[in-house]
C-alpha cells in the first residue's frame, strides 16, 4: 500500500507547539507580515530573528507525541511490507523525525535550518540568529535567514509532492486547516487521480466535504487508532 500523509499544525499542537490560527496562536498576537514575509525581514530582520529564535528555543523543550510516533511506526512497517508512507508536512518542526520517521518532506522548510540569501548556502542550525552572524561560506553578515517558506514564497518540492499524491492508494490529511494553499489543494489532486481520501482532525477542516472518510478527535488518540486499523 502506498499512503500519502499530509500533516499540519494539529499534529504538533498536543506536544505543546502553538498553532497559528487557533485562539492564542501566533497570528492572534503578531501580524504575519512583520515576521513571516520577505518584506518583513527586509524591514526589521532583528525582529524576525527574535521571533524564530524563540520558536527554536520552544521546540527544544517539547517531545514528539503519540501521533508522531504512530506515523513513524507506520512508515517503518509499510516499508517492511513493500509499501510506502510518503510523509509530507506543513510543519517546520522536526517532531516527525524524532518520532521515528526516516523520510519526511518539509514543504514549508525547517525551523532548524538556515539559508544565506547572498550565496544560497544552507545547513542545519541550532543556535540563535542575528544580523551580526556571518555566512560560513561567503562571509557576508546579515544575509542569513531561517530556511522556512514565508507567505508569498513558493512551497518546496511541489512537483514531487503532486506526483506522490497521484501515485498513492490513500491520501490522508492530518491536523490541517484546509485553508492554506497549495497544501489544501492536494485533496483535489488525489480525487482527480481516483485516490481514496481521509481527513483526521480535531474538527472539520475548511474543505472537509472533499474527503471520503472523516475522523475527528485529538490526534494523539485518533492517529494511533487509525494506524492500527490500517495495518490490521
Amino acid at each position: 500500500m502506498r499512503v500519502f500523509a499530509l500533516t499540519g499544525a494539529g499534529v504538533s499542537a498536543e506536544s505543546g507547539l502553538s498553532t497559528f490560527r487557533d485562539a492564542g496562536g501566533a497570528w492572534t498576537r503578531l501580524d504575519f507580515r512583520d515576521v513571516a514575509t520577505p518584506e518583513g525581514f527586509a524591514r526589521d530582520p532583528e525582529r524576525v530573528h527574535a521571533f524564530y529564535n524563540a520558536r527554536r528555543a520552544n521546540l527544544a523543550k517539547v517531545e514528539p507525541n503519540a501521533a508522531h510516533r504512530a506515523l513513524g511506526a507506520l512508515q517503518q512497517e509499510l516499508g517492511v511490507r513493500g509499501g510506502r508512507l510518503y510523509l509530507c508536512t506543513q510543519n517546520v518542526d522536526e517532531l516527525h523525525e524524532r518520532g521515528g520517521a526516516a523520510e519526511v518532506v518539509h514543504m514549508h522548510g525547517e525551523l532548524r535550518r538556515v539559508r544565506c540569501q547572498a550565496c544560497g548556502w544552507a545547513d542545519l542550525w541550532s543556535g540563535d540568529l542575528s544580523t551580526a552572524i556571518t555566512c560560513p561560506r561567503c562571509g557576508r553578515a546579515g544575509g542569513l535567514r531561517p530556511d522556512v517558506v514565508w507567505f508569498g514564497e513558493t512551497p518546496l518540492f511541489m512537483e514531487e509532492i503532486w506526483e506522490a499524491v497521484a501515485g498513492s492508494d490513500l491520501f490522508v490529511a492530518i491536523g490541517t486547516s484546509g485553508a492554506v494553499y497549495p497544501a489544501a489543494g492536494l485533496v483535489e489532486v488525489a480525487r482527480r487521480a481516483r485516490v481514496r481520501t481521509c481527513e483526521i482532525n480535531l474538527q472539520p477542516s475548511d474543505n472537509a466535504e472533499r474527503f471520503d472518510e472523516r475522523l475527528y478527535g485529538p490526534a494523539t488518540e485518533v492517529v494511533p487508532a487509525w494506524v492500527a486499523r490500517l495495518l490490521a
